[in-house]
């Protein structure tokens, strides 16, 4: 298991920027190279809604994918050295307030919330109008 810890959120108005952290660590394993391994995705969930998806990047950073309203303005990374995975978001909306979750997987990325075996509690992003 990756236990993950994400950091980096806050209230920004609207039009500005908010990069969000996700560190990992192995819970079971000195073995530094399982992060390396996974891939990893960020999710997010508004006040009343359901959970979506909003980016995944693959093992080696080779791969990416972005839900629509992401596509554009918000960009995923990692830093395999680092055991990090990134969220940088521009031109924020009053929409993208949600909570922020990072979820890993050591299968291939998916847009379902099933595809990930581990996830992180959140950190919450506010964006005012």
């Amino acid at each position: 298991q990756v236990q993950l810890v994400e950091s980096g959120g806050g209230v920004v108005q609207a039009g500005g920027s908010l990069r969000l952290s996700c560190a990992a660590s192995e819970r079971t394993s000195t073995n530094s190279d399982v992060f390396s391994k996974t891939d990893l995705a960020w999710f997010r969930q508004a006040p009343g809604k359901e959970r979506e998806f909003v980016a995944a990047i693959s093992w080696n950073g080779g791969s990416t994918f972005y839900e629509y309203f992401a596509k554009g303005r918000f960009t995923i990374s990692r830093d395999n050295a680092n055991n990090k995975v990134y969220l940088q978001m521009d031109r924020l909306l009053p929409e993208d307030t949600a909570v922020y979750y990072c979820a890993a997987t050591r299968k291939n990325y998916s847009i379902r919330e099933h595809g990930y075996e581990d996830w992180g509690q959140g950190t919450q992003v506010t964006v005012s109008s």
